[in-house]
Order: structure tokens, then C-alpha cells, then sequence
């Protein structure tokens, strides 16, 4: 069965957060594709992971309700910017390479079109975070600015984050 089958995409609920802190917090740790803090507290991430509405905030589960993965999807700006929307995605480390990133990518698109966004921008990709950056360039994002050493990565030092785009 390939990971897309085996693979159901479900609005995230207060239940599914303990679930989904064991490996955001991980990510956040390692600190080497997110610009959260690397000693974020559970606090901190659920506020800046379970969005209200306008927000969205989906999981991937397994058929065993195992969650694999999660996306958090809002608009970029306020006021006059507010037709562009953003998204964040994690995907459970123990999960990666079985499409569970594309998959919550692919619904946050979707998502974006239908509430009537009119692109979506991600403004900080890690730019040597390449199997993000390529998946991003495969479901049709651009590179229209990268931020020369934007981010520190704690192995490989300053390196560019770039800011993508895709019109809806």
C-alpha cells in the first residue's frame, strides 16, 4: 500500500495535540528547518501550531489514527494583504519520504483556492532544507527572494532562507 493510500487527512483536534508535540517539539529542538525556538515549551507551540479560525490546522493519520504528520494554514498578512494565504508542515521524522509532506501540502493548497486566497507564500523555507524546498517546486512555488544567511542552522551556520510563492 503506498503512503498516499495509507495516508487520511483530518482537521486537527484538541485531542490529536498530544500527538503532535512529541515530534514539533523534536523538529523545534534540532532547530535545523524552523524558526521557532529550539526550547520552545509545549505552551508556546500548541499557540503557535492550533490555529482558530481563519486558521486550519490538519493532521495525516495512518489507518491506526497514528498521526504522521501536520499542517497549519492561515493567512500570510492582515488587512489589505489578507487575500494571500501561508502554511507551516511537519511531518513526524519517523514518517519522512512516504509523502505525508505533499499530501498536507496538496490539502493546503486545495484549502487555500477554496476560501478564496489568491496565492500562497511561505516566508521562511530553510534553504538547505532541499526536500522541502523541492517538494515546494514541484507543486509549482517560486523562489522570489531569499534572505542571504536569514537563518542559523546549528551545523552548517548561516545559511539563506527563502521566501516562496504560488498563485492560486
Amino acid at each position: 500500500m503506498s503512503a498516499r493510500a495509507a495516508t487520511a487527512l483530518r482537521d486537527a483536534t484538541a485531542a490529536d495535540w498530544p500527538l503532535i508535540w512529541p515530534f514539533l517539539h523534536r523538529i523545534c529542538a534540532e532547530g535545523g528547518t524552523f524558526s521557532y525556538p529550539v526550547d520552545l515549551t509545549e505552551e508556546q507551540g500548541r499557540g503557535y501550531w492550533m490555529l482558530p479560525s481563519p486558521g486550519r490546522t490538519i493532521v495525516a493519520t495512518d489507518p491506526s489514527g497514528a498521526v504522521l504528520g501536520t499542517a497549519k494554514m492561515n493567512p500570510n498578512q492582515m488587512g489589505n494583504a489578507a487575500h494571500v494565504s501561508s502554511a507551516s508542515f511537519m511531518v513526524d521524522p519517523e514518517h519522512a519520504g512516504r509523502g505525508v509532506g505533499r499530501a498536507l501540502c496538496e490539502e493546503a493548497l486545495r484549502w487555500a483556492a477554496a476560501e478564496g486566497y489568491r496565492g500562497m507564500q511561505f516566508n521562511a523555507v530553510v534553504a538547505s532544507n532541499t526536500p522541502a524546498v523541492k517538494l515546494y517546486q514541484s507543486l509549482g512555488f517560486d523562489i522570489v527572494g531569499t534572505v542571504p544567511e536569514g537563518f542559523r542552522h546549528p551545523r552548517l551556520g548561516y545559511v539563506g532562507l527563502h521566501i516562496m510563492y504560488k498563485a492560486l
